[in-house]
């Protein structure tokens, strides 16, 4: 009976995967139901690549630049090597780590606050000898830089931009018509939106 039970269970979940996988790849009803999220195969999908960093940057009146985050008392790396503030991918709280570094130490006057994010590839993370292993060419790692934030001295907001991932995200469809063609709305939906606009025109 045991035996019976542990087969029908192994024959139960594999099918079950099977089915999140072919209902996946034929793109039949995969979100229909929540509990779709733990057999579609994309269930990581949202992992990316490329890593990010933030730098928080504090301009003088004289063009000197300080390093606002962390601060000089010292980083705080809760899950391993990487500093804080770096765990803040939406810089909701960069600006304010700014603030409060310029609220605790001596300085010439500041005539704005910069937030920078960093992108590079996580390939470039591995250890030399694993990249060596895998692949023979040498990697030349290079870091892009996208200014997001200008800010005032008290963190008032003067520009935003947008990030480094968006960019790229607009310029693959705009560079791709088949994309251009899927991202526009059917018919029926672009007389929706404009009886939408309309109505909240008036």
């Amino acid at each position: 009976m045991k035996r019976w039970m542990s087969n029908g269970f192994i024959v139960a979940y594999l099918g079950v995967l099977l089915f999140g996988i072919v209902t996946h790849a034929l793109q039949f009803r995969a979100h229909q139901h929540p509990l779709t999220y733990y057999i579609v195969w994309d269930m990581f999908c949202g992992w990316s690549a490329w890593e990010q960093w933030t730098h928080v940057i504090g301009e003088g009146e004289s063009g000197t630049l300080y390093e606002l985050a962390p601060g000089p008392w010292g980083e705080y790396r809760p899950y391993g090597d990487i500093a804080r503030h770096h765990y803040d991918p939406f810089f909701n709280h960069a600006v304010r780590q700014g603030v409060n570094t310029l609220q605790h130490t001596e300085h010439e006057p500041i005539s704005r606050i910069l937030v920078y994010e960093e992108v590079w590839p996580k390939k470039c993370n591995l250890p030399d000898a694993l990249r060596e292993r895998l692949s023979p060419v040498p990697q030349d790692p290079q870091s892009q830089f996208q200014l997001r934030w200008v800010c005032d001295s008290d963190g008032t907001v003067r520009q935003r931009n947008p990030s480094w991932f968006d960019i790229q995200k607009h310029l693959a469809i705009s560079n791709n018509p088949r994309l251009q063609r899927e991202a526009r709305p059917s018919g029926q939906q672009q007389i929706m939106l404009a009886s939408g606009v309309q109505g909240q025109s008036r």
